[in-house]
């Protein structure tokens, strides 16, 4: 790629809460694009097409700059250090960090283990207990690391990259009936969330591909 003037090109799939977390911050950071859907549920991901695209053949794949980013903790950094508006990490090291932590323990421990690819790979009567497990328990951690930085959202009162990755979390969790008796905090910072208008808009049920 070497058009660096050119409008973003986000390749999502509704439903991938990877491609979420980055329509999140897109619209958070005032960024315009145009969303490629690519199909997960119909193999399109497979496809040599989309595999020049991107080797690992997951969503997102962000073209931006002039260059194409995969993994969506990598995209989310990079929209970070290079578009300054709406800061998605605090200026203090200890906040930064467990804003990483906390996007960690989602991005690493939690969402990896219940995606479709794993999913797929169980027979389907255990897929949905599979998820629903998973799910409850990387929750339950974060709930735990909520409680020492919690203020409005998930590290203080401001939006963070937290923020941007446990909400979609949360799509997946409504989806398998996870209970959130147990989660206060979590419940509170998805109702602040669910108002403002970038996470709204990212949400999968706003997609061009949503069926």
């Amino acid at each position: 790629m070497d058009n660096t003037d050119s409008k973003p090109v986000l390749y999502t799939y509704f439903r991938s809460s990877a491609s979420a977390r980055v329509r999140i911050a897109l619209n958070l950071k005032g960024i315009d694009y145009e969303a490629r859907p690519v199909n997960l549920a119909q193999g399109e991901q497979r496809s040599a097409e989309y595999a020049e695209l991107n080797p690992s053949r997951l969503v997102p794949c962000l073209e931006i700059d002039g260059h194409r980013l995969t993994q969506s903790v990598a995209i989310l950094e990079y929209l970070e250090e290079t578009r300054k508006n709406c800061p998605l990490l605090p200026t203090d090291p200890l906040q930064r960090a467990s804003v990483r932590a906390i996007v960690s323990a989602i991005c690493c421990d939690t969402q990896p283990l219940q995606n479709l690819r794993v999913l797929l790979e169980l027979p389907e009567s255990e897929r949905a207990e599979h998820a629903r497990k998973v799910i409850s328990q990387g929750l339950a951690v974060v709930e735990k690391m909520l409680e020492h930085t919690a203020g409005r959202f998930c590290v203080g009162d401001d939006v963070t990259l937290a923020d941007c990755c446990l909400i979609p979390q949360l799509y997946n969790a409504h989806r398998f009936d996870v209970d959130f008796g147990a989660l206060p905090r979590i419940k509170d910072i998805e109702k602040r969330a669910s108002v403002l208008d970038a996470f709204h808009r990212a949400h999968w049920s706003q997609q061009p591909d949503c069926p």
